[in-house]
């Protein structure tokens, strides 16, 4: 038996809507939320064409072979950074004048395979065995209105397509629970001296992998309380007359105690590394998750929210490298100056029409609240008013100091949050060494008198 997809009906309305005026197809991704039994589609949006397509289009050259891979999965990258904890892209959509066939199925299965290929190179935390694997390709005739839905194992790339059932339910999202929690993070990431291929960004990238074990193994405790990962996160809810359990609160406050963790029982020896500077995020960043509100349960919870304090991080990291190399300003610039820093973009979120969830984006101090709205619109085709826009974070200023380093530890002990919390921002810190030189003959005299232990 295949996997059943609960589907929001405007969904439905939204893929029914689009026309293909003239065009060989259109396609797009499938948003959602996977559970074990079965999956929820909240939301559908087209990709955007590129110019060179829609000279094509023009002109009546635009074939299904001709599907641009590259252009979907950049425009499904952009998409999932705009997703709450707890959402994931599920798939894929494709509508077409034909019905489908092997031709039609083969693009399909392509296009799910490379744009989970592509979101899973960006991640810092990775799928558990328990979770679903399975993802949909959805294809629908615009003459017919015949639609064929099937699902592919990402994880065996030579698995083949299974049936699954395609079923439309009104109101799907309007009663999802939302989780919200403040992180105050202070990460140190040294930039390797000794190995050259490491550009800035991959260095950032290894040093938030370390970072995010804190995360995985901190304690979280929910409206003030640590509870059992298997319990019902709605246990002690209010029943009504039909034995149908009800809501009292439809958020939770979410707290992560990753302090706990000095108290392991767990050492290591201290690393002394011979760095050429050093990144430092330090600041408070809101994270916001969602969940479905059929039996749901706390470690599902707790699961979403952590992704969230992940993929936000990251995210904004990423979108400031490529800021700065949209900007022309080179690595090389970066690094020479004794003290550079950047704020890197806030958080802003815009509910979707009909749903408790809200999507989000992210937001440079000198961008203006049109760009923002206009790319959400972009992304994901949906109408969008300025006064919907919602700041989650504020952006306020971060005192730097301009001291000089010449090594750094491999794990950050620091986890003291700034006693004036940096409500909005995270700063992104380059602090240049003295010299190799000078800091190989520290790492040899720290090596030579003692060894320092400090927790994970």
């Amino acid at each position: 038996m295949g996997r059943t997809y609960i589907v929001e009906e405007a969904v439905g309305q939204y893929l029914s809507n689009i026309n293909l005026q003239g065009k060989a197809f259109v396609s797009g991704l499938l948003i959602g939320q996977c559970s074990s039994q079965k999956d929820y589609v909240i939301l559908a949006t087209r990709t955007p064409h590129k110019e060179e397509q829609n000279e094509s289009l023009r002109h009546g050259k635009a074939k299904l072979d001709n599907l641009d891979e590259e252009w979907a999965t950049e425009h499904a990258n952009q998409v999932s950074r705009m997703l709450p904890g707890g959402l994931l892209i599920l798939g894929v959509f494709i509508i077409t004048t034909l019905e489908l066939g092997n031709d039609f199925q083969n693009v399909l299965r392509r296009l799910v395979f490379a744009v989970e290929k592509s979101m899973n190179k960006k991640r810092l935390w990775s799928f558990t065995d328990e979770e679903v694997s399975e993802r949909v390709t959805l294809h629908i005739c615009s003459s017919t209105k015949k639609i064929v839905c099937r699902t592919y194992d990402i994880k065996d790339p030579k698995s083949s397509a299974k049936p699954a059932d395609w079923k439309y339910q009104n109101g799907l999202s309007t009663s999802w629970l939302s989780l919200q929690c403040t992180v105050h993070i202070n990460i140190h990431i040294p930039l390797s001296a000794t190995s050259v291929s490491y550009t800035l960004e991959k260095n950032t990238k290894n040093g938030l992998t370390r970072w995010a074990k804190q995360i995985e193994n901190g304690v979280y405790l929910i409206n003030g309380q640590v509870k059992d990962e298997d319990c019902d996160l709605l246990e002690g809810q209010k029943k009504s007359s039909r034995g149908n359990i009800q809501a009292t609160h439809h958020s939770f406050d979410v707290r992560v105690l990753t302090q706990l963790l000095l108290n392991s029982d767990h050492r290591s020896t201290a690393t002394v590394q011979i760095c050429s500077g050093s990144v430092n995020l330090k600041g408070a960043v809101r994270c916001r998750a969602y969940i479905h509100s059929h039996k749901p349960k706390v470690k599902d919870a707790i699961q979403a929210i952590k992704r969230d304090i992940l993929n936000t991080v990251a995210d904004r990291c990423e979108i400031l490298f490529e800021d700065l190399l949209m900007n022309e300003i080179p690595e090389k610039k970066v690094m020479s100056s004794e003290k550079e820093f950047h704020i890197l973009p806030h958080r802003v979120f815009v509910p979707i029409p009909g749903s408790t969830v809200m999507f989000c984006d992210y937001k440079f101090g000198d961008e203006s609240t049109e760009e923002i709205r206009e790319h959400f619109i972009e992304m994901l085709d949906q109408i969008i008013k300025t006064e919907d826009l919602q700041n989650a974070e504020e952006i306020t200023t971060a005192c730097m100091s301009s001291s000089v380093e010449s090594e750094a530890s491999l794990d950050n002990t620091d986890d003291e949050p700034p006693k004036q919390p940096i409500k909005t921002t995270i700063t992104l810190k380059i602090r240049q060494n003295i010299g190799a030189i000078t800091a190989f003959a520290v790492a040899l005299l720290a090596a030579g008198i003692s060894f320092h232990y400090f927790s994970d």
